[in-house]
């Protein structure tokens, strides 16, 4: 375990921004010091330990060794787009039966690197599961996040009609999985005041589920260069008396540096690729700003021009006009690069990141080929879940059915008696 920890790192760590870090400073909430070799203002990792949230990051545990699977483990995926999820799962070990995506290009791209995989093209409201009861053991899905209408106190599995997550939960009842997950975006915890949240419990319990609590993941503390962060709902079906743990993060967080150059996660520099360009006037306004740096570090006057109206509203808005230093993740990344206020610059050339540079920080492998337009391709990756990330929770899902498998097997076997 390291002793000091540089601003930008508690900053990602915690969630905040580096504005606040140093308020904290000023105030003596959490105080900086300097850095005995350096001389750069850091953060003891003793201070650190007050902040429950990355408490893992100074336990002294082994790492424990990935769960292999001992059988043949089957997925059916909904929402499946360009495969991020799924790829994760089957580096796990599971094997996908099923992917079910309404987007053509998403579908010609699972097509195009997993031709074996069985992609079921369509509105998934049009599906009939119940031919996989009892064959699968895990359904996943990123649903979109929808409000319900409500009934009454306790919100039922027919209120939610008309939803993504009503079909979501449609497959639940008719394959009746071991486990089931959903995944979307922090946004879903506060969507309608919670109560979308705490109806779809509502539904999975309904259908004979046992819910965890939801769970927010910072992915960077799972193998991904980015801060982004990704809400788990999982149900664990009743019956089987099943036990499941999160995945456990990693105490090492990677930057864009990790993602686009040849190092620890990837064996080659990133491939050369086509990509968007900034207008002419956006393009001059990013070369004065610095790896790491955001529109307040516009002259005055072009601050003003670059925001507008927004530039009299509170809040820091970090993430417009940023360019992404090589020493930190990158920012959450958007379905178009290039677009106005969630600006993704890269740290020396004044443009967006190209399409192979998007998939890298996404930690799809440089072989992983994006169909459809280069638009199309941008927002099939803004929109996929990490692979690194959903590797993480294919092998914890693996731990579970591995236990669940071999539970069954030690039960001892009735005997049947002979007829007198």
């Amino acid at each position: 375990m390291k002793d000091f920890f540089a601003l930008s790192e508690v900053a990602d760590m915690l969630s905040i921004s580096k504005e606040t870090l140093r308020r904290w400073d000023k105030s003596g909430k959490l105080e900086s010091v300097r850095h005995p070799i350096n001389n750069y203002r850091v953060y003891r990792s003793s201070d650190l330990k007050q902040f429950g949230q990355i408490g893992f990051m100074f336990e002294d545990e082994k790492p424990e060794a990935a769960s292999v699977p001992t059988g043949a483990y089957t997925v059916v995926e909904l929402f499946a787009g360009a495969g991020g999820l799924a790829l994760g799962m089957e580096r796990s070990g599971l094997r996908c039966v099923l992917l079910n995506e309404l987007n053509r290009d998403a579908c010609a791209t699972l097509r195009k690197n997993r031709p074996n995989w069985n992609v079921v093209e369509g509105d998934v409201a049009t599906m009939d599961f119940r031919e996989l009861r009892g064959k699968v053991d895990v359904l996943t899905g990123g649903f979109p996040c929808q409000a319900f209408s409500y009934a009454g106190k306790k919100l039922g599995f027919e209120d939610a009609r008309g939803t993504m997550f009503y079909e979501f939960a449609r497959a639940v009842k008719e394959i009746q999985p071991l486990i089931c997950v959903g995944e979307n975006v922090r946004g879903l915890l506060s969507h309608d005041g919670g109560r979308t949240i705490q109806g779809m419990v509502s539904i999975l319990d309904e259908l004979g589920y046992d819910v965890l609590p939801p769970r927010l993941h910072k992915v960077i503390f799972h193998r991904v260069p980015q801060k982004r962060e990704r809400l788990l709902v999982v149900g664990l079906r009743k019956d089987a008396a099943l036990q499941f743990e999160w995945p456990k993060p990693h105490k090492e967080f990677y930057t864009l540096r990790d993602a686009l150059k040849k190092g620890k996660l990837f064996s080659v520099d990133v491939p050369v690729s086509p990509g968007q360009a900034y207008p002419r006037r956006k393009r001059e306004i990013m070369t004065m700003v610095p790896p790491g740096g955001y529109w307040r570090e516009l002259p005055l006057e072009i601050q003003k021009e670059y925001m507008k109206g927004s530039f009299h509203l509170s809040g820091g808005k970090t993430g417009i006009a940023r360019r992404i230093s090589w020493d930190e993740p990158c920012l959450t990344l958007t379905c178009a690069p290039a677009q106005k206020q969630t600006e993704r610059c890269h740290p020396e050339e004044t443009r967006p990141f190209t399409v192979r540079e998007y998939a890298r920080i996404q930690t799809f492998p440089d072989d992983w080929v994006f169909q459809g337009s280069m638009t199309s391709q941008y927002k099939q990756i803004g929109n996929a879940v990490p692979v690194n990330f959903a590797e993480e929770i294919g092998k914890a899902l693996v731990k579970t059915l591995n236990e669940h498998y071999e539970k069954i097997q030690a039960s001892p076997k009735p005997v049947r008696r002979k007829n007198p």
